[in-house]
């Protein structure tokens, strides 16, 4: 061990600390990237689990405190500044229940704005895969980013942000986990993988969301709109539409119900006689009508001779007990 001031320790002095010089890279630290990652006041644990997990896997970031909902937007540029950091990433949240993410190069532009959605996190999925900290990932991206103009102005975006400078100071000289970008249903689907040497397989790490693209702005955070996607619904209107389905529902349930009660009460339609339904009957034989002229004979009525004998013992009984 060496002094801090380079010497050797003095006999019966005060002991001394001693400092080991950082390993030596074999390369300059020239792509001098910096991204600030944090968020507004009001998002949820989720967010910030999300947020978090970033950090983690970017080891060029930096964090801030949480911005008040009252301050404008513009007013991270200056906050990018006195970080030192050329890119952004912030998540706004609003009614406690929508999460937006931005995504700029401070402070000339461009930004974009995204929908997150499906949000789950490293400890929420308890995968089986597993990275260096600190390590430098792959980018992967699907050909159609390749194909439409705002998406190669994205794929620019996310390789400046997302990918760890070379010999950055906190990063290490290894490469074993992919970060994914994948272009379904209008949306933006991000993975992280892990490079398995054996066989070059890959297993999901986490965490895992979705963007879904809003707007893409010339300037940092505002200015003119580059790109609109036609394809985003916001949640408001989602969620109305959700309760108007459900209202549409319950009111056709009322009317079948309506439309029964009137059934019931109305009155029935006669269907008349058809004359073919005859056709085939066969006609029974007629019989004779016989009519009865002289009244019959009254049949004897016959006593029954051993009830009058039990009637008669009765009798005698109601004597005996009276008497006794």
């Amino acid at each position: 061990k060496a002094s801090a001031a380079g010497g050797p320790q003095e006999r019966g002095g005060p002991p001394q600390e001693y400092s080991v010089p950082p390993p030596v890279s074999q390369g300059k630290w020239k792509n001098k990237e910096r991204v600030l990652i944090f968020s507004s006041r009001g998002i949820s644990f989720r967010t910030r689990h999300l947020m978090q997990d970033l950090r983690t896997l970017m080891p060029h970031s930096k964090a801030d405190t949480k911005m008040d909902r009252k301050d404008q937007l513009f007013v991270i540029n200056e906050v990018c500044e006195m970080k030192n950091c050329n890119k952004c990433i912030f998540f706004e949240a609003k009614k406690k229940q929508d999460l937006y993410m931005w995504l700029s190069n401070t402070p000339q532009g461009p930004s974009a704005k995204f929908l997150v959605q499906n949000i789950h996190t490293l400890a929420e999925l308890k995968m089986t895969g597993n990275c260096l900290r600190g390590s430098r990932p792959l980018l992967s991206f699907d050909p159609l980013f390749d194909r439409e103009p705002h998406y190669a102005l994205l794929k620019e975006l996310f390789i400046q942000i997302f990918s760890t400078p070379q010999y950055h100071p906190k990063s290490q000289p290894f490469v074993d986990h992919v970060f994914t970008f994948t272009i379904t249903d209008e949306r933006i689907w991000f993975r992280n993988y892990q490079i398995i040497e054996e066989d070059a397989s890959l297993v999901e790490i986490g965490p895992r969301f979705v963007l879904n693209l809003i707007k893409i702005f010339q300037g940092s955070f505002g200015g003119p709109t580059l790109y609109e996607n036609p394809h985003y619904q916001s949640p408001n209107m989602h969620r109305r539409l959700i309760r108007l389905s459900v209202a549409a529902k319950f009111r056709e349930k009322q009317q079948v119900k309506e439309v029964q009660k009137i059934k019931k009460k109305g009155t029935k339609i006669l269907v008349e006689e058809d004359p073919t339904e005859v056709v085939f009957e066969t006609p029974a034989e007629e019989k004779p009508v016989e009519i009865q002229l002289v009244k019959p004979e009254s049949k004897p009525i016959v006593k029954d001779k051993k009830k009058l004998r039990k009637i008669q013992r009765k009798k005698q009984k109601k004597l005996f007990r009276t008497e006794g």
